[in-house]
């Protein structure tokens, strides 16, 4: 590993339990409240407990020696994971006290966990330019919660994430439905047109992602018609569209990986990520 990367990791991984891992913590919020006591009505985020932390798998240590041109792509990701976890571990302290019992794992571990994939696939093909691409970078992607109630939610914040997160966790119930029609729907670039030739060793896994982007516009469709009226300006990007396209990135990445394995891999597909609002 080159002395720039050792010396931007230096001070930021903590040894867990004896496996690396990278720990970004959020705001530690007071707890004058007891674990699972209904606030006061108007309470702020500080008065509930403590919601702990999210930690995730380092990544650097599992980076094959990454050559010169790749370093400054690869730095730039390395930190953008730290950023993405320092981000959800201050969502989730913005937020404690809200959403139902799933919503930390919907709306800040799910989405944290769609970035990551897409954050670890650019590092594989930046370092897979000019040699050997590292595969399987995704089994660090997950991360998980410790020390904290897993039913944390929204308490909302002045920039609209507020809205964002309680749509997030709309297909659990926790908000109302609305009439999609107000609303309009979400429309994707078509991606098989775009494709090469697959390999038929690549066909099954191909097939199998272009389902999955279908899958992934129908799932935020209805997610569009449950959560009408509620978030404030920015809810549907924050909210829909941008999850949605992180989840496509990653997507698109593992054609264009499963292609690349036996045939020349097609690049660029991440252009075909955004998607819009048509109403």
């Amino acid at each position: 590993m080159s002395r720039a990367l050792r010396k931007y990791n230096k001070g930021r991984i903590v040894l867990v339990g004896g496996a690396a891992a990278v720990v970004v913590s959020g705001a530690v919020i007071a707890g004058s409240a007891l674990a699972g006591e209904t606030p006061a009505k108007g309470a702020s985020a500080s008065t509930y407990a403590s919601p702990g932390a999210i930690t995730c798998p380092e990544v650097e240590g599992s980076l094959p020696v990454v050559p010169a041109s790749a370093q400054a792509e690869v730095s730039r990701n390395l930190e953008l994971l730290d950023t993405q976890v320092g981000e959800a571990n201050k969502r989730l302290a913005d937020t404690v006290g809200q959403g139902g019992a799933n919503f930390v794992q919907n709306a800040i571990l799910g989405p944290l966990e769609d970035k990551r994939i897409a954050t670890l696939n650019r590092i594989e093909t930046a370092i897979g330019r000019t040699a050997a691409k590292p595969e399987g970078l995704e089994k660090l992607a997950p991360c998980t919660l410790g020390d904290g109630e897993v039913g944390a939610g929204e308490a909302g914040n002045a920039d609209g994430q507020a809205g964002a997160d309680q749509g997030a966790g709309a297909e659990d119930g926790d908000q109302g439905s609305g009439d999609a029609a107000a609303v309009g729907t979400i429309s994707c670039p078509e991606v098989e047109g775009s494709l090469p030739a697959v390999p038929a060793s690549a066909q099954a896994e191909v097939s199998r992602n272009l389902e999955l982007l279908d899958t992934q516009v129908g799932e935020v469709n209805k997610r569009l018609a449950d959560t009408v009226g509620q978030g404030g300006a920015n809810f549907v990007q924050n909210a829909i569209l941008g999850p949605l396209e992180d989840k496509r990135i990653a997507t698109l990445n593992r054609i264009e990986t499963a292609i690349g394995r036996t045939a020349a891999k097609p690049e660029g597909l991440e252009k075909l990520a955004p998607c819009t609002l048509n109403k």
